[in-house]
């Protein structure tokens, strides 16, 4: 059991992109759910917003699936979780299982939240704290505060390392209007 890496509260992990080493990937992939409410469903979990969230709706665990067409590099998951708004819809055990598809998914980490308010960063790496490579990744929540049936999560955000350039080395782009000519295509 480990704790994920906690950030000063709130701290947003579009920072981390900011940085220029690390990327948001979460559009390449094929998002699904184990069930969600009417209205409270992947969209609301990918908007960027804080107030929206994705809402389950059946027995637990809830799961999250990501699914990428071809086996991806990821560094970094970020989950947004506000136990003051949810109280007992707030995850408070969850596990993070990656994979190649459905049937051999294995757990990397299992998160014990108390009360969490704000991002919660959580690394994934292997054995050698090298990002992993994977074509799918599972968040299960396995527990909720309080006993609560359905669960909400508010943001997953989903980060790969930006690769150096093989070109030369240059300078990391810090600006959004240097980001946006960074590479040449």
């Amino acid at each position: 059991m480990t704790t994920p890496n906690k950030t000063p509260p709130g701290a947003d992990p579009k920072q981390l992109e900011r940085t220029g080493t690390v990327r948001e990937i979460g559009s390449q992939a094929v998002w699904s759910l184990s069930s969600c409410k009417p209205g409270f469903g992947v969209d609301q979990l990918r908007d960027d917003n804080l107030e929206t969230y994705w809402q389950s709706d059946g027995s637990q665990p809830h799961l999250v699936n990501i699914q990428f067409r071809r086996k991806t590099t990821v560094k970094t998951l970020c989950i947004y979780a506000d136990y003051k708004s949810d109280e007992s819809y707030t995850p408070s055990k969850i596990s993070v299982r990656v994979g190649n598809n459905f049937h051999n998914l294995q757990e990397i980490r299992q998160l014990e939240l108390v009360e969490p308010s704000g991002w919660i960063h959580v690394p994934l790496t292997d054995t050698h704290k090298k990002p992993i490579r994977t074509f799918m990744i599972q968040i299960a929540v396995l527990a909720n505060h309080q006993n609560g049936r359905d669960t909400h999560m508010r943001q997953i955000k989903v980060y790969t390392p930006v690769e150096e350039s093989s070109v030369g080395k240059f300078p990391r782009c810090t600006t959004i209007d240097f980001m946006m000519y960074r590479s040449i295509r």
